[in-house]
């Protein structure tokens, strides 16, 4: 009976008010917030063992992928805090070799919560990144903030050669971006990086007697303590994993 009245429960209320609260809220996001809050956090924790999962969704046919406007049924309910009308964004962790080292995590997109009970919840996906699989987990969603002239091709100041830090990752664990993308890099709040610093990219071309070649420039558009979220606006080569970054001052 508990699950039959959360179905129900659930047509009810995503019907009546679902699907015009996601398009409100989506509505809201310029294309620049959009592509950052699809863009990975920036950290290389893994998934926390606590965290709430997608175990299936409301469909008459098992399904394993998920996309725009599917209702998911999720791990908890009431009992671990959920309300409806709670939005988190979904991830998934990534990982390198047969250790499953955590590369951080990606982001397939957010989801709202629109039926509750005490173990079990129902959300529907306002917007999808990328493949939603069972068994991606959740994380309160932030709002996104878009650093004032973020994309506008800018240099002030001179690189700051004395510290250098390094690209890490691109966007969906790629070690080659370009011009528009994102890229996590190994520097953050303690190194002085706030939304907005800007920094310039190096490489080491291997050639003795040869400075460093510039290959672009950067922006930072969030933090962690130690790492960040940048997305590069100006590059003559494409940027790879292990490039030097020397922050503008």
């Amino acid at each position: 009976m508990q699950r039959s009245a959360l179905v129900l429960a659930t047509l009810l209320v995503a019907c009546a008010a679902g699907s015009a609260d996601a398009q409100a809220v989506n509505a809201t996001l310029s294309p620049a917030a959009v592509a950052i809050a699809c863009a990975p956090p920036p950290s290389l924790d893994a998934a926390p063992a606590e965290a709430l999962r997608i175990v299936g969704s409301q469909d008459g046919v098992p399904r394993s992928l998920f996309g725009d406007r599917d209702l998911l049924v999720l791990s908890g309910g009431t009992s671990a805090g959920l309300q409806i009308g709670q939005q988190f964004f979904i991830r998934r962790t990534m990982t390198f070799g047969a250790s499953k080292i955590s590369r951080g995590a990606k982001t397939l997109g957010w989801v709202r919560i629109v039926a509750v009970n005490d173990s079990t919840a129902i959300g529907s996906v306002d917007h999808v990144c990328g493949a939603i699989l069972t068994g991606d987990y959740l994380e309160p969603f932030v709002a996104v903030e878009v650093p004032a002239d973020a994309g506008r091709d800018e240099a002030p100041g001179q690189p700051d050669f004395t510290t250098l830090g390094h690209i890490m990752t691109g966007n969906e664990d790629r070690y080659m971006v370009g011009a528009g993308d994102f890229a996590l890099i190994d520097w953050g709040e303690n190194q002085g990086l706030m939304p907005g610093s800007r920094f310039a990219i190096f490489r080491d071309v291997g050639v003795a007697g040869l400075p460093l070649a510039s290959i672009g420039e950067g922006v930072v558009i969030s933090t962690s303590s130690a790492m960040a979220l940048t997305r590069v606006i100006r590059a003559n080569d494409a940027v790879y994993t292990g490039d030097y970054i020397a922050l503008r001052r």
